[in-house]
């Protein structure tokens, strides 16, 4: 039988690829200019490493694309593919970073016979430590905050919290991606992380794997070993769509303890107070908010809803839920402040990137979450568990 194209992309990677794409295109940019200058013209050595090292750099950025093909990705061993692709997506995000350096370098003041020995000597130190910049950026995202897991506390402010509510815990566990890229040892920390807040509930906001090859059993297993009094939740997130394991999630979570809320609510009793849980799946950008979500609202108790994307919030103060807990943006992954923009690509997509947000007296809280996805790094985004209180002002 032949496959279709569409049968043989991965679709949902289709942002890498085109990520891909425009890394090809920087590097062949600035490959060009760079040969353009008169200086390297004549200069064959210069010709040969500098094209040389283009046709390495694509040659490494083309094989991350083609493993992108679910017949090349079929062929090799699960963790063997996810890395290839990782490691061509760190080359490319290392490679545009390098680029940018090697511009910002023509700013510096270049070193001239008229200054003094130490001036100069300077002036090349300076401008090796912007070209070395790159490379250190990369390796700390890749090789040391991906594996900072902090605890995140967040107190919520709600005039309209019920007073038996007051100072309720509620733990969140999000974007966990368990892959090649994040153990099982490493949720095994998040877990107990996550237990020694003693939470009153458990939240899992979505994206428990990122393809339909990752382990799901072993990460639902690790999450039963959550501990809290009203029990575990979750709801449903992207990555549960392109594994096509939302019903699996369900089915096998409910067989460990775990509820997973699909466009359904729970109704939980603190004192007098009624705490109404709701979740609802992955909400596609393509499609209208939250229909009938309305529904699942109860009269009288405490609405929260559970939506792994965050862009939902406004709609979800309309229809009458007070606080959301949302996951999705891994707090843009790679943020950097740059002449005090903060730069991340999850902006793109939603405003709600990072922690808490309101609109008017109703609340949104975004975790960060645990794990990646496509560039096997973390920068300004530290991995985090949350915990969150519930407060009455």
């Amino acid at each position: 039988m032949k496959m279709t194209p569409s049968a043989m992309f991965s679709s949902h990677y289709l942002p890498d690829a085109v990520a891909l794409l425009l890394v090809f295109l920087v590097q062949t940019a600035a490959a060009f200019l760079y040969l353009r200058a008169p200086a390297r013209q004549n200069n064959p050595t210069a010709q040969r490493t500098v094209t040389g090292g283009w046709l390495v750099s694509i040659g490494v950025v083309g094989v991350g694309f083609l493993f992108r093909f679910r017949h090349v990705e079929n062929l090799f061993p699960h963790t063997l593919s996810s890395w290839v692709h990782g490691l061509a997506i760190m080359w490319a995000f290392f490679s545009v970073l390098l680029i940018g350096a090697w511009a910002v370098s023509f700013l510096l003041p270049k070193p001239s016979p008229k200054y003094s020995p130490a001036r100069r000597a300077f002036l090349q130190t300076a401008n090796a430590a912007v070209l070395a910049l790159p490379a250190a950026v990369t390796g700390y995202g890749v090789f040391v905050q991906r594996f900072r897991l902090t605890l995140r506390e967040q107190d919520i402010w709600i005039s309209s919290l019920p007073a038996d509510l007051h100072g309720l815990r509620i733990a969140q566990l999000t974007d966990i991606h368990l892959s090649p890229f994040l153990s099982v040892r490493e949720l095994e920390q998040a877990v107990e992380m996550a237990n020694e807040t003693r939470p009153q509930i458990a939240l899992i906001t979505g994206d428990l794997i990122t393809t339909a090859a990752d382990p799901l059993d072993s990460c639902l297993s690790v999450l039963s070993r959550l501990k809290a009094d009203a029990g575990i939740y979750g709801c449903m997130g992207n990555h549960e769509i392109v594994a096509a394991s939302e019903a699996e999630t369900q089915r096998r979570g409910a067989s460990l303890g775990m509820r997973f809320l699909r466009h359904q609510a729970a109704v939980l009793k603190f004192g007098d107070a009624r705490l109404n849980l709701a979740g609802v799946d992955y909400q596609r950008q393509s499609r209208r908010y939250l229909p009938r979500a309305d529904r699942l609202v109860v009269p009288g108790a405490f609405n929260v809803l559970m939506s792994h994307n965050p862009d939902v919030f406004p709609v979800a103060v309309a229809k009458g839920f007070p606080l959301t807990i949302g996951g999705h943006t891994h707090g843009g992954q790679v943020r950097m402040e740059i002449l005090g923009q903060d730069l991340n690509v999850a902006r793109f997509f939603t405003p709600y990137v990072d922690g808490l947000y309101r609109l008017g007296e109703a609340a949104i809280f975004v975790s960060r979450g645990i794990g990646t996805i496509a560039l096997p790094a973390r920068l300004g985004a530290p991995p985090e568990v949350a915990l969150l209180r519930l407060c009455r002002t």
